[in-house]
């Protein structure tokens, strides 16, 4: 899959360098739209992103996964400006909606004129962790034949957490902040309070909307309400389709209360926590001046601005 999208990147290259730049070619402001959703592990992305994949003929655009090695979400220097280079510039990518396990890359410091539109979604941070911590050893139902790197290890997460294992240790949720973060340095050292008000800063104003995992369909009916280019039936879709819940992982044995208590003592847990509850009351708010619930149903609000005194006066 690699070698191909190798191949076609420079079929394109190669069509650029021989007709030249270009230049008369202008875009429509509806198909100029880039999307990045740099999706943190086991946040239910694997779903919400089958979504995209299933409407992206329907409503034309493209979908791309950004596959760094290893799963690095860091990238070096020169793949950021060739990631910002490819993003803005990729013409026949457009819209596009990108996807991966990338930690926030702000794109205004590389100098482009029109930045593209982040969203997230992210998890109460101890859920995150077991679910994570199971998979490592038990992989999900989306590929059950593929070994994953902890396989045969039998220990359940209590059992970790008892033992002051390295897998369940409160250093391993501090995830959710660096990716919001982004790529500073300060942003991957694990406790830093400038790190999490960074990352605070970022979801209010870089991100057009984050939601939570245990809420996702009112994630995805906000989306499809907002940016109709993109999401015009994702919420029937994800109702009905059985890709709403997809990639569930497997023998995962939810923690006793003590284990919990324990982690919730870290420093550690309580800012991941904080950034959570954070992300959690800001997503609360957009959805409440967005919908009304009647019947134990939501609906989307229609319109509620128009304009008036028009001046000067048309002929």
């Amino acid at each position: 899959e690699r070698a191909i999208a190798r191949h076609e990147v420079r079929e394109i290259e190669q069509r650029h360098t021989v007709d030249g730049p270009r230049q008369d070619v202008t875009l429509d402001e509806e198909d100029d739209v880039v999307i990045i959703y740099n999706r943190v592990p086991k946040t239910a992305s694997t779903s919400f992103t089958n979504i995209a994949y299933d409407l992206c003929a329907k409503n034309k655009y493209h979908v791309l996964h950004i596959n760094t090695t290893k799963n690095n979400p860091v990238m070096s220097l020169q793949d950021q400006v060739r990631f910002v280079k490819n993003v803005t510039s990729w013409r026949e990518m457009k819209p596009g909606f990108y996807h991966g396990h990338v930690s926030y890359l702000d794109f205004a410091k590389f100098g482009v004129k029109k930045k593209p539109i982040y969203i997230n979604v992210i998890r109460d941070p101890i859920e995150r962790l077991v679910s994570y911590y199971y998979f490592l050893r038990f992989g999900d139902d989306y590929r059950p034949g593929l070994r994953r790197r902890k396989q045969g290890d039998k220990k359940t997460f209590d059992e970790c957490v008892a033992a002051g294992g390295s897998d369940c240790a409160p250093e391993k949720l501090w995830l959710q902040i660096p990716f919001f973060c982004g790529h500073s340095s300060e942003c991957w050292n694990v406790g830093s309070r400038w790190a999490l008000e960074q990352a605070k800063y970022n979801l209010i104003n870089e991100y057009f909307l984050v939601g939570v995992t245990e809420e996702l369909e009112d994630f995805i009916m906000l989306l499809e309400a907002a940016l109709p280019r993109f999401f015009r039936g994702a919420t029937e879709l994800y109702r009905t389709g059985k890709k709403s819940h997809l990639r569930k992982t497997t023998e995962k044995k939810l923690p006793t209360k003590e284990t919990i208590a324990k982690l919730q003592q870290s420093e550690i847990w309580k800012m991941e926590n904080e950034f959570y509850e954070f992300a959690l009351e800001q997503f609360q708010f957009v959805r409440a001046h967005a919908v009304r619930e009647k019947d134990g149903e939501l609906y989307i609000l229609a319109q509620n601005f128009f304009y008036e005194k028009i001046y000067p006066k048309s002929n």
